[in-house]
This record gives C-alpha cells, sequence and structure tokens, in this order.
C-alpha cells in the first residue's frame, strides 16, 4: 500500500520547482525513508492526497501537476488484484480507457454500487468528500486515469451540487476530460486560462449528468431546484451558438418569466442573457486556445454574425480581444 508520509510527500511536491510541476513514478517514493518524508511534509504544509492503490507494486504510475491541478495515468496487467480507495474535500474522474475485471466492485457512498466486468471508454465521478473503494481482478491489461479536480474551480462556473456516478457513458465529458488532461500533462504554465476554461467547461458538463432522474419541485432558497438548474443550463451549452428566448428558459423551469428571472439570478449570480454570454466566451476561450480556427469563424460558430460584435463580446467579459487572447497560446 502506500503510506501516508508517501501520499502526503506527493502532493506537497506539486508546490515545489522552478516550474511548479512533478512528473514522477509515485511507487518508487516508498523506497525513501518515511520519517523524513513525514517530516518533509509537516514543514511545508499538506495538500490533498491521491488514490490509495493496494497493493502499490501492481500498479505503474506516474502522476503529473501544476498550479492546483493533478492528474495522474495507472497500468495494471492482466491476472492482477488491486484496490481503489480515495476520500478527499476534491472531486475525483476516473477515466477507464481499457480493461475488464473477472470480479470486483465499485462502490461510492450515495450511488448503487456496481459490479460490471467490462468498463472501456466509461467514467466514474466523485464528487469530493465522498468515500471511494474499488477493486478488480483483471482479465486483461487495464489502463485509467484519475484527474484531481478541486471544488473551488468548480464553484467559480456553477453552484451545482453533483452527484456520484459509475461507470457512466458520456463522450463530451469524455472529450474535455481528455483534453483538460493532455494540457495538465505537457502545457507550459502560460496556458492557465486554457486549463480554467476547460475546467469551467467540465464542469458545467458534468452537472448536466443526472442519473437518478428525482426532481425536486420546489425553489430552494429563493433559486431555481437542482433539477430546473440541470435542465436550463444544459440548454443553454446545447444552444450556445443561437438566440435563447427568456419565454423558452422559463418554460424549461416551469415558472413564469418574472419568477423565473429573480430566480436564475439567484441561481447563477447573472441575469439569463448575461449567463448565456459568458457561456459562450468561456466556449470560446477554449476555441481560440486550439487554434484550429480564425478568429471570425470562432466568432460564427457561436452565433455572432460578425468580428466586430464578437470582439466586443469577448473583451467586455476577458478585458482582452480574442486575438490578444490567442497570443497567450503561442
Amino acid at each position: 500500500m502506500i503510506s501516508s508520509s508517501c501520499v502526503d510527500h506527493v502532493r506537497t511536491s506539486m508546490t515545489q520547482g522552478p516550474e511548479d510541476q512533478i512528473s514522477m513514478n509515485i511507487a518508487a517514493l516508498e523506497e525513501e525513508p518515511g520519517a523524513a518524508l513525514r517530516s518533509n511534509a509537516a514543514d511545508r504544509g499538506l495538500l490533498n492526497p491521491v488514490v490509495e492503490i493496494f497493493p502499490v507494486e501492481s500498479v505503474k504510475r506516474l502522476g503529473t501537476g501544476w498550479g492546483g491541478w493533478f492528474s495522474e495515468s495507472v497500468h495494471a496487467s492482466t491476472g492482477s488484484r488491486i484496490e481503489f480507495r480515495f476520500q478527499a474535500p476534491m472531486h475525483l474522474l476516473v477515466m477507464y480507457h481499457e480493461g475488464g475485471r473477472r470480479d470486483g466492485e465499485t462502490i461510492i457512498d450515495g450511488a448503487a454500487p456496481s459490479r460490471a466486468r467490462s468498463f472501456t471508454n466509461k467514467l466514474t465521478f466523485v464528487p469530493a468528500g465522498r468515500p471511494y473503494r474499488e477493486w478488480h481482478e483483471t482479465v486483461a491489461s487495464t489502463r485509467l486515469s484519475f484527474l484531481y479536480l478541486e471544488p473551488a474551480k468548480f464553484e467559480k462556473a456553477t453552484e451545482t451540487d453533483y452527484a456520484p456516478r459509475i461507470y457512466f457513458d458520456d463522450s463530451v465529458v469524455w472529450e474535455t476530460a481528455a483534453k483538460l488532461k493532455r494540457v495538465i500533462e505537457g502545457a507550459p504554465k502560460e496556458r492557465t486560462p486554457y486549463l480554467e476554461a476547460l475546467t469551467n467547461v467540465l464542469a458545467f458538463e458534468l452537472s448536466r449528468v443526472d442519473d437518478s432522474g428525482v426532481r425536486d419541485p420546489l425553489v430552494s432558497r429563493g433559486g431555481l431546484a437542482s433539477w430546473q438548474k440541470r435542465v436550463v443550463a444544459s440548454y443553454i451549452e446545447e444552444h450556445l451558438s443561437e438566440q435563447i428566448s427568456l419565454v423558452t428558459l422559463a418554460g424549461l423551469a416551469r415558472l413564469s418569466q418574472h419568477h423565473f428571472c429573480r430566480a436564475f439570478k439567484q441561481s447563477f449570480g447573472l441575469a439569463p442573457h448575461r449567463y448565456h454570454v459568458h457561456r459562450r466566451i468561456e466556449r470560446a476561450k477554449v476555441l481560440l486556445a486550439e487554434a484550429a480556427a480564425s478568429v471570425t469563424d470562432v466568432g460564427l460558430t457561436l452565433g455572432y454574425a460578425q468580428t466586430s460584435s464578437f470582439s466586443v463580446a469577448f473583451r467586455k467579459v476577458t478585458g482582452w480581444t480574442p486575438s490578444e487572447y490567442r497570443r497567450q497560446f503561442k
């Protein structure tokens, strides 16, 4: 197993070095003297732990992170018996790239356990603070990734209470998570705005995931109920490039327009139209950072008929023109 001192050292090391970045074989840390690690962690202040894996020698594990973002790649060979455990004040997203198990179980507090044997291209989401345990007797080479996501970064994008999910399919969430992982592993510090934009997109995509089907008909503390927030946010995300009427949004929430506007602002901190514009700009940040399309094309993709109107909206939200923002990534 990974000792607590070893785990503390890994997370503390994220703040060290001129590039504020780490890339290491975590299992190798167990060879270091435990007392020295405990002293080092105590002196520097502890960060959140990584997933504990038992037995640690059964996997190859590589972690990379900087600036508050952290990801890990884990590989287990055929015929291994492995166990994962995690509970921390941060979200965890598990991406299963390939693999299968003869036996095993995945458990998250608040979700129905799963004994599914095939999980290639599946996702598991563990909200902050929820106990998570998973064990496998592998029948195939198994590769997965852990993405550690700070709740504070999610709260900037949405106030949604995230639900635990086990082995769900969502190609949109997968694509964004994979992109975030690649940037964490290979991008220079100058790409922090891109990481923040991707994190915001991922937060909203995860907030749309709802497996329970339970809808609270009550408006909470003057704002929208959880199901109303999910439905409205999802609709806006799916129609970013279009003009969205207040009548449509209020209808989705089953409220009068007046009540909806007041409840929406209470829940999201912005009026519906301003929220729609801000979500457009967050998506624009991602597209501009990729440099695959011109500024004009990005604007058209997001519903701006004129480049000038796109530039005005982008600068009003970010303080930069689209071209100035794109130059941050060159």
